[in-house]
């Protein structure tokens, strides 16, 4: 048996001395280097005990390294689970014990804290910082630069990636082997990819959109990314003149219609713009077709499905909606009660069927049942429909999801921290329309009767608990939540009553 993911991405590539990164400071890692890093790093991590199956935790700042740790993971069979830098220590506690991590790699500067919390779980520690340096590099020195590929199939788990829904604790989204791969070929295809693209990278690696879309779409090509830390203004108005695509947020998008820079001349070598991970207003849309001549393909996807939509390559772009179903997807509008399908051109809930979709929830038979149907569509919590002509409009979300700056933020999550809090007797929290990140969080609370409420006090607590993408970034102090006759508070009336928080002008 082979190993499909490993031998499509990766294995291809054996010996090829043709550039795969390129990094801002002029260096360039071809194939081959990349490959024999990751082959050394698999060495580490079979040493450390790991076997195929087993979970690899990585919580490391974006480097060519940590790419091959993705790379080394496929290769030996291990899922590999990477975590937003962002979370604390408290959060990375929780998805170690979950998913029973045997290993887990992290920042050095980070080591005092989240020693104890792999060890508290069972896991070994290992070290890399976002230059490549660390334990793990210092054991990979020694190894051999070849692996002996293990047999893995395609229904084999590849990665786990975490995501939460409304209420309880994350979940574990199983992607196997088969999910990734069929991805990769189908966006690869219909987005005209090929071994001459330069694709500009400045997304972060540790979810779909950075990891899965646009790095696979380059390794089954053969192409080259030009591998920025972050997005950073002027590093990327100084590589588009030599990149031929960009895969990016809404704000990266903004941010570049700020500069004057950003001209036709300057883009004249890019062939594709893509955005996802968050809606694209469509003024965005018209103004960077207007300064650029270019028309940006927007695209839905997410962490259980990687991608489901795209705007077309050839044909129109159409600003407010994010295209038609990929080839090989299924899509369907139900009814949220029922879950038959509603009239044409009505509003419901999105439902997805196809190779992309994941296994399942790791250890979450329930949760997984709920929401992934016996005849394999999953209920996606979004809410759309599909107009005349085929194009899928996403009209909101059934789930109290947040997008900010293309990260997925959970309410519940935030509410459980604030509820904790002295002097709150509860809260609400909502996604607000926000000029540079989309949406932006907002804590609703109410005040314990008689009590002091430390507005202060309050934010300063909450971020030493929650990565910094998910901090409220306004509070506000009501007399009561409003609730409809069972209960339930009504969060759409709190977004609109707020929703104006912060329009410009």
């Amino acid at each position: 048996m082979s190993n499909p993911l490993y031998d499509q991405l990766f294995g291809r590539h054996a010996g090829s001395e043709k550039p795969f990164l390129h990094l801002r400071d002029g260096k360039r890692i071809s194939y081959r280097q990349f490959l024999e890093r990751a082959a050394q790093f698999a060495h580490v991590l079979t040493t450390q005990g790991l076997a195929p199956g087993d979970r690899l935790a990585v919580q490391v700042e974006k480097s060519p390294e940590a790419l091959a740790l993705y790379a080394a993971c496929v290769q030996s069979g291990i899922v590999f689970l990477p975590l937003n830098t962002a979370y604390t220590a408290e959060e990375v506690a929780y998805f170690v014990e979950n998913s029973g991590a045997g290993l887990l790699i992290c920042d050095p500067g980070n080591l005092a804290q989240l020693a104890p919390v792999a060890s508290r779980h069972g896991a070994s520690v290992l070290t890399l910082d976002g230059g490549g340096s660390g334990s793990l590099s210092d054991l990979a020195a020694d190894q051999p630069a070849d692996f002996a590929t293990v047999a893995r199939g395609e229904d084999d788990l590849a990665a786990f990636l975490y995501t939460s829904g409304t209420t309880g604790r994350s979940k574990g989204a199983m992607l196997t082997q088969a999910n990734l791969l069929s991805n990769a070929i189908t966006l690869a295809d219909i987005w005209r990819f090929s071994g001459d693209d330069e694709l500009l990278h400045a997304l972060p690696v540790f979810h779909t959109h950075g990891l899965f879309v646009a790095s696979n779409v380059i390794l089954v090509t053969g192409g080259a990314m030009i591998f920025l830390p972050k997005f950073d203004l002027d590093a990327i108005l100084a590589e588009l003149p030599r990149a031929t695509s960009m895969m990016g947020v809404p704000t990266f998008y903004t941010r570049l219609l700020s500069d004057p820079r950003l001209t036709r001349e300057c883009v004249s070598h890019m062939r594709l713009f893509v955005s996802g991970s968050a809606p694209l207003l469509a003024e965005t849309h018209l103004q960077f077709e207007a300064r650029t001549g270019h028309r940006i393909l927007e695209r839905y996807g997410m962490t259980e499905t990687n991608m489901n939509t795209s705007n077309p390559y050839d044909g129109e772009r159409r600003a407010g909606t994010v295209g038609f179903p990929l080839p090989g997807v299924e899509l369907k509008i139900t009814d949220p009660e029922t879950g038959g399908a509603v009239a044409a051109g009505a509003v419901g809930q999105i439902e997805v069927r196809g190779p992309n979709v994941f296994k399942g929830y790791w250890q979450m038979p329930d949760k997984t049942a709920a929401e992934l149907r016996a005849d394999g569509f999953f209920i996606t919590g979004d809410l759309g429909r599909v107009d005349e002509d085929g194009y899928v409009h996403i009209v909101g979300r059934n789930k109290d999801l947040i997008i900010s700056g293309g990260y997925n933020i959970y309410p519940k999550e935030i509410e459980l921290v604030l509820d904790e809090e002295p002097g709150v007797l509860e809260s609400a929290v909502i996604g607000v329309p926000h000029p540079d990140f989309g949406e932006t969080v907002v804590g609703v609370l109410v005040a314990v009767p008689g009590g002091g409420l430390d507005m202060a006090a309050v934010l300063a607590s909450a971020a030493g608990r929650l990565a910094r993408f998910k901090h409220p970034r306004k509070l506000v102090v009501v007399d009561e939540l409003p609730r409809n006759t069972m209960g339930k508070v009504q969060k759409n009336i709190l977004r609109e009553r707020y929703r104006d928080l912060f329009v410009q002008g």
